[in-house]
């Protein structure tokens, strides 16, 4: 599996192959690993709880709902693949994995 580093470091050599390794770029790649690290966090929530969370309404009467976590997993997900779409950065223009064994990035 890979790591936020590994992304990292995949996502700022796509950049660079693409001559698009400006600041402003870095900036959304930034961007792209706190939603990164998000959607991680809103997963390993709903593997825990489950994708239904029981609640207490304001009444004190307890109900199911569907786990917040489902909802922000999804949109973090979408901004990722925005900033992804901004930047170019599709697996059409990846670089080929090299015969040594080095990453796609």
């Amino acid at each position: 599996m890979a790591t936020k580093k590994d992304i990292r470091k995949s996502l700022e050599q796509q950049l660079k192959d693409s001559g698009a390794d400006v600041a402003h770029f870095q900036s959304l790649l930034d961007d792209y690993i706190f939603f990164y690290t998000m959607q991680k966090r809103m997963q390993a929530d709903i593997r825990k709880r489950g994708l239904e969370v029981e609640t207490t309404s304001a009444t004190g009467k307890k109900y199911v709902k569907e786990n917040p976590s489902v909802k922000q997993a999804a949109m973090y997900n979408q901004r990722m693949m925005a900033i992804l779409k901004e930047l170019g950065l599709t697996t059409g223009n990846c670089r080929p994995q090299s015969d040594a064994g080095g990453d796609l990035g």
